[in-house]
């Protein structure tokens, strides 16, 4: 998320946050207890135990990811599925036509400023670290028992599992929690959390201990999703710093990276949302539209164009296949990567989720699915075809083997920049791409830290900022000590592990949000007064 998008988003002056905040101030802190104390405690203990004793951290890191992907993989194909219908079901469904915010509500924004938000939203260090290597290393090791031998086949289902995992599955998930915190705060006056949505499901006990429980799994999710793209993008930068200037690699380079990318959020913090970041998410996106531009015009326009359509039509022809989690041969792939995706996913759902919630008032519910899924979806289509299209292509095409040797030799931080040495102008587009690692890493970490604070604080938008700092520091700390404790293989498994039982959380608030808007929609054809809830009620 962009931090000039987050700086226009208005104060809805129909919601008060401030109603039941039952917040205590400690050292500057307005703390929601229990939750501030209990997500923050757990986190600072899991920190120490990861810095401490990191051989046992990176054993148990490394048994974890392959046992949970494997036993529970159920889970995560047949969420993401649920999450997928039911968006389905809200395009041809009445209840499409309740419009986010009351009957009068008109958008903050128009579809072109929306439009980039979502935008902003979809982009960031994920795209940057997997945009090339995901198809071509889906090319090498094509799902569904594709022959890796029929060149043609193998690329267009490596394209297809790819967009897979960047479509309408990660949007539909990030879309159902958005819609959840967008009707519960602007059609029902509840304080902008996850807890929330399940008003529906459990009445004023929302306010009680399972609301805490609740927005702990969603402070957990949401910090190690965070964490493990911060780890990402430590990798890929690191790794671009040492093929542009030769700078030493290893773990000690990728964490005087989050450091020194955790200081300049952290200023962003202290500072608020003030114009220097402004303008420096602003010169990102361009940065980023450019390098897509330039990747397209010298990787060959038409082939692109071409690619895109062929892109599109592979997904919407293997996409029910991919998403069936029975009778599959080609378990390394589901387990590998669809499993660790759909948990990622999961895990970064609060944070994108409540972003695309504050910007997308006034939409109706069937407008804002439709946009929410198919905007993203289509960027990462162009996305993936041009920067994994043009790496496949070099390879079939030139026989160059720069992007494949990162695939075979497991580096997979260089695949970006091994795909632009083959281009011209190599030393100024790599710059680039370490450039957007780095800002995408810091608006991350910023907005992470926000969204977090939100949460800890009941809804509240204007926590003190000394609650910002802590939240800022440990997303900073825990992307080190996961790194520490096992590096790519701990922050995976991280991710999968709070993701697995915030799974169970987001089919719940599915059910909630339903219930939620089939009564809107009674509502709205009885001619009476949308329901507005006390969350004072039952403190």
């Amino acid at each position: 998320m962009s931090e000039d998008a987050a700086d226009k988003i208005p104060e809805n002056p129909e919601v008060d946050y401030e109603i039941g905040q039952d917040n205590v101030q400690i050292f500057g802190l307005d703390i929601h207890n229990p939750v501030f104390v209990v997500s923050g405690g757990i986190i600072v203990l899991f920190t120490l135990y990861a810095l401490i004793f990191s051989a046992s951290a990176e054993a148990m890191f490394g048994e974890l990811r392959p046992w949970i992907t494997s036993t529970f993989d159920w889970v995560f194909m047949g969420a993401a599925n649920i999450f997928v219908l039911f968006c389905l079901f809200l395009l041809v469904s009445p209840w499409g036509k309740v419009r986010l915010g009351g009957e009068d509500a008109v958008p903050d924004y128009g579809y072109p400023g929306w439009f980039a938000m979502l935008f902003a939203a979809g982009m960031g260090i994920g795209l940057m670290f997997f945009g090339v290597l995901e198809p071509m290393f889906h090319f090498q090791n094509p799902p569904l028992g594709v022959d890796p031998n029929d060149t043609a086949a193998a690329a267009a289902a490596g394209m297809a599992a790819t967009i897979f995992h960047w479509g309408l599955h990660p949007w539909a998930i990030y879309a159902v929690v958005a819609l959840a915190l967008a009707f519960f705060t602007f059609n029902r006056g509840l304080p902008l959390t996850i807890r929330s949505a399940f008003y529906p499901l459990l009445g004023n006990r929302v306010w009680g201990w399972p609301g805490d429980v609740i927005d702990i799994f969603a402070v957990f999710a949401t910090l190690f999703g965070l964490a493990t793209s911060l780890g990402f993008g430590a990798q890929q930068a690191g790794a671009g710093l040492h093929y542009l200037f030769n700078a030493p690699e290893g773990i000690t380079t990728q964490v005087a990276l989050i450091i020194g990318i955790t200081t300049l959020a952290l200023i962003s913090v202290m500072r608020g949302l003030d114009g220097g970041v402004k303008r420096l998410s602003e010169l990102n996106m361009l940065l980023a539209l450019a390098l897509l531009i330039f990747v397209i015009s010298v990787g060959g326009a038409l082939q692109v164009l071409t690619g895109f359509f062929d892109a599109a039509v592979n997904y919407a022809k293997q996409v029910v296949p991919l998403s069936n989690p029975i009778g599959r041969e080609d378990t390394d792939f589901m387990h590998g990567w669809t499993t660790f995706y759909w948990a990622w996913w999961i895990s970064w759902s609060p944070f994108v989720g409540m972003f695309i919630a504050r910007v997308s008032r006034g939409r109706t519910v069937r407008e804002f699915v439709t946009c929410v899924l198919l905007i993203p979806t289509l960027v990462s289509i162009l996305w993936m075809t041009a920067f994994g299209g043009t790496a496949v292509r070099q390879y079939l095409s030139t026989g160059y083997e720069g992007v494949l040797k990162t695939v075979t030799d497991y580096t997979p931080e260089l695949s970006l920049f091994a795909m632009l040495e083959a281009l011209p102008l190599t030393a100024v587009t790599s710059f680039i791409g370490i450039v957007l690692v780095i800002v995408f890493f810091v608006t991350s970490s910023d907005s992470g830290s926000l969204v977090i604070d939100t949460i800890t604080a009941g809804g509240k938008l204007d926590a003190p900022v000394a609650q910002r700092v802590f939240w800022c520091l440990f997303e900073g700390l825990v992307a080190i000590a996961l790194l520490v404790g096992g590096g790519l293989a701990s922050l995976q498994a991280a991710a999968i592990t709070t993701g697995l039982p915030f799974a169970i959380v987001l089919l719940l608030l599915t059910l909630g949000v339903a219930i939620g808007l089939r009564n809107e929609r009674r509502e709205q054809l009885a001619g009476t007064t949308p329901t507005q809830i006390d969350p004072s009620i039952g403190k």
